[in-house]
Formats: structure tokens, sequence, C-alpha cells
């Protein structure tokens, strides 16, 4: 993965899409003869629906999801070049009055409660038309998707689905990264229960983690999202997945330290003999989180330098005390996140997750995008 030298660039975003390619070939690959979606919601996870789309698209995925109808906008706007004939999934339900947009923009509703599934059926048999739809089963989360009485409901009364083409029933896992607990296979086997008692139609049920699982969590469509971009699907074992972002930032100031002093707000971090602190132009308006403060690290040189005092909207400060001034000055980039820092390890640092750290990506990093032929 290379970093754009451009002058002007105080932090540099590289995103390697041939990475984000091969991570979904392989996981296609794995739930074979299942098929093998995308999820791209939250801006393909902060690397950018615009170029991850058309990467995967032009490597055969013809199933994407997003969490918004305003994102499956922005996935077919990026899917009409290459593959218009592949279908978007937007969880988030039907909002009341937007029908005709669905239809208009060839977005397939994910039907989330009996009141979405009887709207769509109206609106359906307005048009003496039957309309495709994924519906929603709730077997564990108690998030979005029919509950149990809803189920029972639905199951009853069959003819509620006339006028619906149910393309897919589906589901969504609550602790498939948790590999000791028992609640995926639980959640398969409710899964399986409530299908048995519904009209015949594909299923999909595994995420990153759910593919993971083995075959039997496979159904007939898989819905990986955060392996795709690097994010360990199997954290109790090591990351089978590629990294797929790096950032670099450069050094805007090394300052020498003779005498006891603190550095940043709070007076957090305090000098008690010599040392040196080099000042880096990003902070957690960029994404690199505040939680960072006082326990994460940089990589300069190879070397690992740790971060000192708190992070602040703009700007890190870093102690790189022993290491050369050869190679600590003025407009060196450091590693941020990339090969020495992999994200889930920024993640771990700064108490949260993978996906975290990648949704938070910042909008004033200049990017850079590799591996897209």
């Amino acid at each position: 993965m290379t970093s754009d030298l451009n002058p002007r660039a105080g932090a540099i975003l590289t995103v390697d899409l041939g990475t984000v390619v091969a991570n979904w070939t392989q996981l296609r690959d794995r739930v074979a003869p299942a098929d093998c979606a995308a999820v791209v919601k939250a801006d393909a996870y902060g690397l950018g629906v615009a170029r991850v789309v058309p990467a995967l698209a032009a490597a055969g995925c013809r199933t994407f999801v997003v969490a918004q109808f305003e994102e499956a906008l922005a996935v077919r706007r990026a899917l009409e070049p290459v593959a218009p004939e592949a279908q978007v999934f937007s969880l988030g339900g039907l909002p009341a009055g937007c029908e005709g947009e669905f239809i208009a923009n060839r977005i397939l509703p994910v039907l989330n409660h009996l009141g979405e599934i009887a709207a769509w059926r109206a609106f359906a048999q307005s048009r003496g038309e039957v309309l495709p739809a994924v519906i929603h089963i709730d077997t564990g989360m108690n998030r979005l998707g029919l509950g149990p009485d809803e189920l029972d409901a639905l199951a009853g009364h069959p003819e509620w689905l006339e006028g619906i083409e149910v393309r897919y029933w589906m589901t969504h896992l609550a602790c498939a990264d948790e590999f000791d607990s028992p609640m995926t296979g639980e959640q398969r086997d409710r899964f399986r229960a409530a299908l048995a008692r519904l009209p015949k139609a594909k299923a999909s049920f595994a995420n990153s983690s759910g593919i993971f699982h083995g075959k039997d969590h496979h159904f007939d469509l898989a819905r990986p999202g955060c392996a795709l971009y690097g994010v360990n699907p199997t954290p109790h074992l090591p990351n089978p997945m590629l990294g797929t972002v790096r950032l670099d930032a450069k050094l805007l100031q090394v300052r020498n330290c003779t005498v006891p002093m603190t550095v940043g707000y709070g007076a957090a971090h305090k000098v008690t003999g010599p040392a040196r602190i080099a000042t880096i132009g990003v902070g957690y308006a960029d994404g690199y989180m505040r939680s960072l403060g006082g326990k994460g690290h940089v990589f300069v040189d190879g070397v690992a330098a740790p971060i000192v005092g708190r992070i602040s909207m703009d700007l890190i400060t870093i102690d790189v005390t022993g290491l050369p001034e050869s190679v600590v000055h003025a407009g060196r980039l450091v590693e941020l996140i990339g090969p020495n820092r992999p994200v889930d390890t920024v993640a771990a640092e700064g108490g949260t997750i993978g996906y975290e750290i990648l949704t938070s990506l910042g909008r004033r990093y200049h990017r850079v995008y590799v591996g897209g032929e």
C-alpha cells in the first residue's frame, strides 16, 4: 500500500480497493454455493461507497446492503455504470409514503413489522403488480424484525403476503463474534423453525462472523460487512482478512523538552526529564478518538512511539525520545493505522471496536485509492 506525498496533505488515508475485493472473494468462496452480498452501509464503513461499490461489482458482487434509503440511492448511483442489475437492500424499513421511491430506484425494502408488510402489499395491489421485498424475522436481537407474536400472526395469515415477492427471509445475529456463546446456534434454530412455518423463499442469516461458524449457518445469502474492510471476524483467532486502509500523518513540529513541563490540554502529561515531543496534525475531528490519548501508539520509521497527553480536535502529541533526529523531523510521515497498527489494535487501545474506528474516519484526510483497476 502506498501513500501520496502531496505537500499540501497533512494526513493521507490510503484505501486499497484490491484488498477489499480480495476479502470479498475469500468470503464468497467460503460460503459457496450460497451467494455473498456486501454490506456497504455508513459509506462502505468509511472507505467510500463511490469507489468500493464499483470495485466489488466488477469482481462479481450482485447484492449490496445498506441501513438507510439515502445510502441505497448512493449505492444505486455507483452501480449504474458497472452492474445496474445488482440488487440493493435497505435495512431500515419502509418509511411511510415512500413506496414509490423504492420502486423508482429499484431498491428492495427490508420489511420489519406487519405494518410495513401491509403498506407494501397495499402499494403492490394499487399497481396491480407483485413487488419484491426482504422480510426481517427477529430471532433474538429484539431491535428490528418480526417479533414472536407478529411471526405467529403472519404464519397464520399467509394471504397477507399476496402481492409481495419475498426475495429473502432474513435475520440478524447478536453474538456471532463470540464463538463460545450458544446464542448463534439458538438463533439459527429459531430461524429454521420460523422458515418452516412461512411460504418458501430464500434465506439470509450469516454476517461476517457468522460465516465462520460453518456451512449450516450460510443458508442462501451471506451478508459480510466488517470483514470486507479488514476487521477480524474471528477475534479468538488470527485475523483471516487483509487490512484495507493505511493512515499516515505528517509531523508538524518536534520540541526538545529540557526541563520539567506539561504537554497539551489539562496538563495531562508531565515531562520530568529530557524528552522530545512531536506533534501530528490529526485529532478527534478526523476520527482519531480522544480515548487513545495516553494509551495509543503510532509508528515512526517502524518504531512504536507512544501518544502522550490528550488528543485534541486537530492535534496529537507523541514521545519520540530516543529516536534519531534523522527520522524525526517536520514533514516526516508516521503510521497511525497500517501494517504495524491494524485497525483492531487501534480500536483495542481506544476501548472500542474496529467498526467505530473505520466509520469515524474523517473527511479532512487526503484520500488515495489504489488497487481498483
